[in-house]
């Protein structure tokens, strides 16, 4: 928790509550339904609520914006960036009915009123956003195609419409037919803790 204030040391006492209350909250949900590896869980903070937070330093969401998380799991990146804007309205999407539970269960216990979720397909969403995000859901030419039918053409922020993921190693194969529209940032330029030294951040515009 102290790595997030560290890096973002201007959220109001509301949104720490809210961070805060995500260890235990996910410790408990974990022992019930794996959402995190049973590993991982004491790494929280770091692998998953900052990781997810990358894409906060990487855009400013503006008042407004909607955004769905498409293969959310238990809800990141779309939990944390729904703490962090919760003027934005995020439409959390997975395929796993138990971990979209977790999800929607977690967002309401720490009143997070700006988050709905569905047990669904991303296929099968049919309402326009802002922005997609994903957390190392697919292949990115997968992504795309799958969410290009999804982003609006009614721009709110000064990035243009499109899909930002959080990906890992060399993205050189995967952006190429992207390469025109599509913008890579090392996570690493945000945060210094050695976890972050490959990890990425993907903007493609639609």
């Amino acid at each position: 928790m102290e790595t997030i204030k560290k890096y973002f040391p201007n959220l109001s006492e509301q949104q720490i509550a809210q961070f805060d209350a995500l260890y235990e909250l996910y410790t408990d949900w974990n022992s019930k339904i794996n959402v995190i590896s049973r590993k991982d869980i004491e790494n929280l903070y770091l692998h998953h609520v900052l990781h997810s937070l990358a894409i906060a330093k990487y855009i400013t969401f503006k008042p407004g914006t909607t955004i769905m998380d498409m293969g959310c799991g238990g809800g990141f990146p779309g939990i944390p960036l729904a703490i962090m804007f919760p003027e934005v309205q995020f439409h959390l999407v997975d395929s796993i009915g138990k971990k979209v539970r977790v999800a929607a269960e977690i967002a309401k216990s720490i009143g997070l009123t700006n988050v709905v979720t569905s047990h669904s397909r991303a296929e099968e969403i049919k309402e326009k956003y802002s922005f997609v995000v994903s957390r190392a859901v697919m292949q990115l030419p997968e992504l795309v195609k799958i969410c290009r039918k999804n982003i609006s053409k009614e721009q709110k922020n000064v990035l243009p419409n499109g899909i930002i993921c959080l990906k890992g190693g060399d993205m050189s194969g995967e952006t190429q037919a992207f390469r025109n529209c599509c913008e890579i940032t090392d996570v690493s330029s945000y945060f210094n803790e050695e976890f972050f030294k490959d990890k990425k951040v993907v903007y493609v515009q639609i």
